[in-house]
């Protein structure tokens, strides 16, 4: 199932871009992709998935091949999650399943429950459904600002041409702000993620989206608890064991938020949450693409909760 389609779907702004594996008769799985990548974030483990779904990764507004947003408005969770919502309308999709990988967890989370009768299952790589205030309660104010400034900061620049980089200069600084990326995983993020010009290439994704926190919605371990009891899908948690436990970087040592989030989505969701944790770093999706296929492939496959796949090093756990 190696080829693969390009769709544009319409919206206000623009198209939504996006790429399609399979029969469109398919039973359908939408893919959403992390912060600042694109739908090619996908092209190493769909093809290993079973060959009767209908697989679609979208590029998220302003990211890969998608239309920025127009002038003076921001990025935001809300906004994304919208945008999946006119996916599912642009496909005439009543149901469906979905995939997200970091961010586009975050999305496929907040969706599964705002319309839980459309998501049939939901499939979280090195990810968790919400994204938990619990570090970052007196920095919430701090970002909403940093937003708004700079949205404006970048309207004043808007005159200024987009930077110009070399093939080995912009590969460098991905790999540089990236350390989870390895070379191959890099380059194919780029493809998609990257205009060639007469003297080198410049990035596809809007200079308006800044750092992730500063987009995200936080949300407390209250309405955490509330939220999740609106979860109807089944869904599947693949937890990298050198993965990422917070938004930001610097708080990755402080894992108790995480924990608690999986101790309560095992406590609502009971028989329909499967969690498995396995070797690898962030993009295990990528960079364990095959592995990853094996855990998913039976998930979707199945209508109910499947046992653990169990590798070297990997284990089927709750905390």
């Amino acid at each position: 199932m190696g080829l693969f389609s390009e769709l544009r779907l319409a919206v206000p702004w623009g198209h939504i871009a996006a790429k399609a594996w399979g029969s469109q008769h398919g039973f359908p799985v939408l893919c959403l992709h992390g912060w600042l990548d694109n739908a090619n974030s996908f092209d190493k483990l769909i093809p290993l998935l079973p060959k009767d779904f209908y697989y679609v990764a979208m590029d998220f507004g302003g990211h890969g091949l998608s239309s920025h947003y127009g002038p003076g408005l921001s990025y935001n969770l809300l906004n994304f999650v919208s945008e999946v919502r006119r996916v599912a309308a642009a496909l005439k999709w009543n149901r469906l399943s979905l995939m997200g990988h970091s961010f586009g967890g975050g999305v496929g989370g907040m969706f599964s429950c705002v319309f839980p009768e459309m998501v049939d299952k939901l499939v979280l790589l090195d990810s968790i459904p919400f994204f938990l205030d619990c570090n970052e309660i007196e920095n919430l104010l701090i970002y909403k600002r940093k937003l708004i400034e700079h949205t404006l900061q970048l309207e004043e620049l808007s005159q200024k041409p987009a930077r110009v980089f070399s093939q080995e200069e912009i590969l460098h600084r991905s790999l540089q702000n990236n350390s989870h990326l390895n070379e191959e995983c890099g380059n194919l993020l780029l493809q998609r993620g990257t205009t060639q010009v007469a003297t080198g290439v410049t990035l596809n994704s809007d200079r308006r989206i800044g750092l992730p926190e500063n987009s995200f919605d936080f949300i407390s371990r209250e309405q955490f608890e509330h939220f999740i009891l609106k979860l109807q899908a089944h869904t599947l948690v693949i937890k990298a064991i050198h993965g990422y436990y917070d938004v930001r970087r610097e708080n990755d040592a402080k894992k108790e938020p995480a924990f608690f989030a999986l101790d309560k989505l095992k406590s609502v969701l009971k028989e329909r949450l499967q969690f498995v944790e396995v070797p690898g770093n962030h993009y295990i999706h990528m960079n364990s693409s095959h592995q990853v296929a094996s855990i998913v492939s039976s998930f979707l496959r199945s209508r109910d909760r499947v046992p653990g796949q169990l590798y070297p090093g990997a284990t089927e756990t709750s905390h």
